[in-house]
């Protein structure tokens, strides 16, 4: 008996790993080889491609591919009609399996709806990108990334809320009291 739900209406390969309370809901497929993590949900219309990796409590919602070199750590959350390629230049004619860029979404980061994310950049920890951002290039961790291209304006939190430093580079989150210095151009929380 398995210990996560998939919708009748889905296709799940032979050999992938879904992971404990994992939901895969309606005309999704689930390639051969991919791996879910734990209490992870993929939304309806979801394709995940071999070799992919999905870490522990992710969310994907509706009409997102992830193909074969995306990783996507804990936590993270892909809004509705994301869009990952893992080729730079492709073609229909000409097969370029073998230059398929790796794309790495670290832990909590969020890419909202209809953002696309282009191969072979890292989207860093608690990094939020817009809806309709188009990401050309590797987002640091907890940065604020919008527009066409994409480009930083400011902060993010981890509960998601935009960060307002100080003169003393210090900011707190206004949802959660958190408190995060600026430096050198990094983020870091103090515990």
């Amino acid at each position: 008996m398995p210990n996560h739900f998939v919708h009748p209406s889905s296709v799940v390969d032979d050999q992938c790993s879904i992971g404990k309370d994992t939901k895969i809901w309606h005309f999704s497929h689930i390639m051969t080889g991919a791996v879910i993590g734990e209490n992870s949900n993929i939304g309806q219309n979801v394709f995940i491609a071999q070799h992919v990796v999905v870490g522990n409590n992710v969310r994907i919602q509706n009409n997102v591919s992830l193909y074969e070199g995306v990783i996507c750590e804990d936590d993270v959350f892909l809004g509705p009609s994301v869009v990952l390629t893992n080729v730079i230049n492709p073609r229909s004619t000409i097969n370029r399996k073998d230059q398929f860029k790796k794309t790495v979404i670290r832990k909590g980061a969020t890419i909202g709806a209809n953002a696309t994310i282009i191969c072979g950049i890292e989207i860093g920890s608690f990094a939020f990108i817009g809806a309709g951002a188009v990401v050309t290039k590797s987002a640091p961790a907890y940065s604020l990334i919008v527009g066409n291209p994409g480009r930083q304006v400011g902060w993010m939190s981890e509960y998601g809320c935009k960060l307002q430093f100080d003169a003393m580079n210090k900011a707190l989150c206004p949802e959660s009291g958190q408190e995060y210095v600026l430096h050198d151009n990094t983020i870091t929380r103090v515990k």
